[in-house]
Formats: C-alpha cells, structure tokens, sequence
C-alpha cells in the first residue's frame, strides 16, 4: 500500500442553483481542485451522486462529467452507497492510489436537488430505506430519525429541548463559513419555537434540501515531486473504512447503537494506531440532531446515553473534547447527499492546513470524517493527519 496525500480541494457555496446543471455544478467544483493540485494528468475520476438516477433521470454521471470537464477518455464512475456515496467515491478513489492502480485520481461529489418539490425528494431519498418493510410504509430517512429520537428520550430520559446543543453549535460554526448555506447562529428559543417536521424532529433539528458539489484531488505520496505542483501543506489519509449494518432499522440487534459507525470509526483508528482521544476535529454525519448523538457514541467519543451531556458541557465546541460541524455540518453548511461526504472531506484538510478562517480549530493536527448512508446501514470513515 503507498501513501496518499491531498494535493488538491474545492468546494461551492451549499445552496441552491436553479440555473445551473449537475454537470456544471461538478465542474464548478473540480476545475479549482485540479488547479491549486497542479496537476497535468489524471487518470481516473470518481462520483459520488445519491439522487440523480430518480430526480433528473440521469444515470452514467461517471462518463458525463469526465466529457463536461476535459477528462474523456479517463477511467470514470459513478459511486452510489446511499448518502454515504461522497466518502465512499473517496475511498474507492483512495483504494486506485493505494493500491497502485493509479497515480492521481480526482474525486467529486455532486447533488441537485433544490429544483424538485420537496415532496419529490423525500420520495426519492426515501430510496436509501429499506422499501420492502420501511418504504412501503411511508416512511422517509426524517421519519425513522424521528422514531429513533423518540426512543432516545425514552431510553436515556432526555428531554427533547436538550437536542438544540447540535444545531445551535452548527449554526454558530457556520457564519464563518462563506460556503455555508445558513451563515446565521440561532437560539435556545428559537430552537424551542420551531415547527416540527416528524415530532419529535423539528426544523432545526434537520438538515437542509440543497445543492452542492466538492472535489479532492488524490496523488501517490511518493509521486508528488513528479505529478503535481502545489504549495499547500500536505495533508495525507491516514485511514479509510467502511462498515454496514441492516437497511431496515427493525432489523438491527440495537437501534440505538450505530453499529456500521462503530465498526467503520475502530476499523480506522486501527488503521492509523490512534485512539479517539487522538481526533482533534471530528466532521460527523449530523443529517439530525439524533444522528449527530448516536455518532458521538458509536465512535468513542461518548458512553451511551451521554453525547448530550457531552455536548452540553462544550465538549463539542472548537476548544472543547472532540469539536465537531466545525464549519456549519449536515444542518448548517448544508447536506446535498452524495456531495456531503466530499464537504466533510475538504473541511477537515482546510482544518489541518490551518486555511479555515473564522472557523479554525486551535492546532488541529488530525482530522476524521464520517459520513453515513440511510440511517447508518453504511458508514464511511476517513482519518486524515497533516505531513
């Protein structure tokens, strides 16, 4: 196995782009990448889309962008793992490179979504469920975070109130972030007002329809010299994982414990010999406030039960145990899907360069990303540290 460095980032402002096609919102992204990388070759692509295939009725997005973006002709695909598909078009980019089989491969996440009806897409998210016992039900990736949030409160006696912790720090994460989609802190009271979207689940405690793209550019550590020009501080992946656990919800030993998370989080650590006490910033999948706490668990970062009081205490603030959605998040910063995993990707490798602004962590040295699938049938973890 060689090592892999980051030798190139882009991402667009989280938003919504109702003039412009997926296929240029991924060039938009790449371009940039492949320029601060200093690349004059590439030999693979890779794309991570969740929602295309059902919303646009467009599938072979590895081939059309490669066109769109002046790569005919290079080995491209199309990665799908569900909302996970970001990290996972990562690690199979990380896996080429790694394993010899390519040199530099850029990767891109890519999701439009914002220009169908909100009906239209939680019908098609609702995709990543499973259809036969879950989708037939009506159920959406909102509605079974809900059920699981409601089992929470249940279970470890907590008040649906003491979920604000998790939005409000993204919130307040994200004004200092110019590719945000909601650059605006919010308060206990407002969280307390919200509307509800699937009780207990309110406005706040979701994150966003949007559109987004972001792009990495992957090199072989040894081919740097060779390859690619850039000035950026190196950051090189540490870890890549993947785990799976059951599609449907009901079909899991325990639905409060994230399995596949827990499995992909020490398989990574493993990996790169280090400890959660290690991770200096955490980019967790908080598509929920729910998700947001049952990640802190699964990865170590807090007993079962106590991501909460973890949270509450300022343990997941910049200076605090495990500073997590240091840029805004899933809810703030926005979840365009199959370009989230991306996003997070980018944030962490801003957050070790020390390039991340307003929303810089003190002396951030090692950086882990987790992006997860459905409700957590997939997790993708990524550990990444500076050289």
């Amino acid at each position: 196995m060689r090592d892999v460095v980051i030798a190139g980032i882009n991402a667009i402002r989280v938003s919504e782009y109702w003039e412009r096609s997926l296929r240029h919102l991924a060039h938009d992204a790449i371009m940039p990448a492949l320029e601060e990388a200093g690349v004059a070759r590439v030999d693979a692509l890779v794309v991570g889309n969740t929602l295309a295939p059902l919303l646009a009725g467009q599938g072979h997005l590895g081939a059309l962008i490669a066109d769109f973006v002046g790569l005919r002709g290079v080995e491209a695909v199309h990665v799908d793992a569900g909302d996970a598909s970001g990290a996972a078009a990562f690690r199979w980019g990380y896996m080429a490179v790694a394993g010899g089989l390519a040199d530099v491969v850029v990767v891109v996440g890519v999701e439009q979504m914002s220009e169908r009806s909100a009906e239209e897409v939680n019908e098609a998210h609702a995709s990543v469920l499973d259809q036969e016992y879950e989708g037939i039900h009506g159920l959406t990736p909102n509605a079974v975070q809900a059920l699981l949030m409601r089992r929470y409160m249940h279970e470890f006696d907590v008040p649906r109130e003491a979920f604000a912790v998790f939005p409000i720090t993204a919130h307040a994460n994200a004004v200092g972030n110019p590719n945000a989609m909601f650059r605006r802190a919010i308060s206990e009271k407002a969280y307390a007002k919200a509307g509800p979207v699937a009780d207990p689940l309110n406005m706040f405690d979701v994150s966003p329809i949007c559109d987004g793209a972001a792009a990495v550019v992957l090199c072989a550590a040894d081919k740097m010299g060779e390859l690619a020009k850039t000035d950026k501080p190196l950051v090189r992946v540490l870890a890549s994982a993947v785990a799976t656990d059951a599609l449907a919800v009901h079909d899991r030993k325990d639905p409060l414990f994230l399995e596949a998370a827990y499995l992909s989080s020490h398989a990574a650590y493993t990996q790169a010999g280090l400890t959660p006490q290690d991770v200096d910033v955490f980019e967790l999948h908080d598509s929920t406030s729910i998700m947001a706490a049952l990640s802190l668990e699964a990865c170590g970062f807090a007993a079962r039960g106590q991501a909460i009081r973890l949270a509450q205490e300022g343990g997941i603030g910049r200076d605090g145990l495990i500073p997590i959605s240091t840029m805004g998040g899933l809810k703030a910063r926005g979840n365009p899907l199959g370009a989230t995993g991306v996003y997070q990707i980018v944030e962490v490798v801003q957050q070790l360069r020390g390039e991340a602004g307003e929303c810089q962590v003190p002396n951030a040295r090692v950086g882990m990303a987790q992006n997860l699938g459905g409700t957590g049938a997939t997790a993708v973890t990524h550990i990444f540290g500076r050289v």
